[in-house]
């Protein structure tokens, strides 16, 4: 996964271009996904990510070449962040539930903690960034294709769609973003309540 120190991914023509150095690019990236996250894509304006970073307008060309392109670093640069919490959860879990109970716990902490980078993720659709849609589907499906190993490693009944599953899951997921407030139930707790929903009656099912 591309970071501010792997190579990013040009809109004009989707192949590898060296990264720019320079230690404001994280702060760069920080303005862009709160204003992506509040305006949408469409909405926030490269003058006002840039005096949010403390750059000049013309500044921040000097990282990207267009709004496509740093709309595309910014999903990059959150999915490194879920990516990276994920993998953290799933370090000491064992057993298939246990394990897609703790990426699941992972997926939520990282939504809470990186909360603009992840409302970006989660909103952002290929249809409106035509630039860098292609990269954007690859990396979307490349993070899905981790709970779709999880959940086939579950022992289901023969009837039961994984691929529905995991949209349901994906879907409870994500809707925290409205629902999670701070000082109730942990991630942890949130993400166990979930499984166990899902996981006592798919029991049941498969025992009949």
């Amino acid at each position: 996964m591309a970071s501010a120190q792997t190579a990013s991914i040009s809109a004009r023509d989707g192949g590898p271009r060296p990264v720019r150095q320079d230690n404001r690019r994280v702060q760069l990236l920080d303005a862009a996904a709160k204003f992506f996250s509040e305006h949408g894509f469409h909405g926030a304006a490269m003058r006002d990510i840039a005096r949010a970073a403390g750059m000049l307008s013309g500044s921040i060309y000097y990282h990207f070449d267009s709004k496509e392109e740093m709309l595309l670093a910014v999903y990059e640069e959150g999915l490194r962040r879920v990516e990276e919490m994920v993998d953290r959860a799933l370090v000491d879990a064992t057993g298939p539930w246990g394990r897609l109970e703790a990426a699941c716990g992972g997926h939520l902490n990282a939504l809470i903690i990186h909360r603009d980078y992840a409302r970006v993720m989660i909103q952002t659709t290929p249809a409106e960034s035509p630039g860098v849609d292609k990269r954007i589907r690859e990396l979307r499906r490349g993070y899905e294709s981790r709970f779709r190993n999880l959940i086939d490693d579950l022992a289901l009944p023969p009837e039961i769609d994984r691929s529905y599953l995991r949209f349901l899951l994906f879907g409870a997921l994500n809707w925290s973003q409205v629902w999670f407030r701070p000082g109730g139930d942990s991630p942890e707790i949130v993400a166990h309540r979930f499984i166990e929903m899902l996981r006592l009656p798919l029991d049941a099912a498969k025992s009949q």
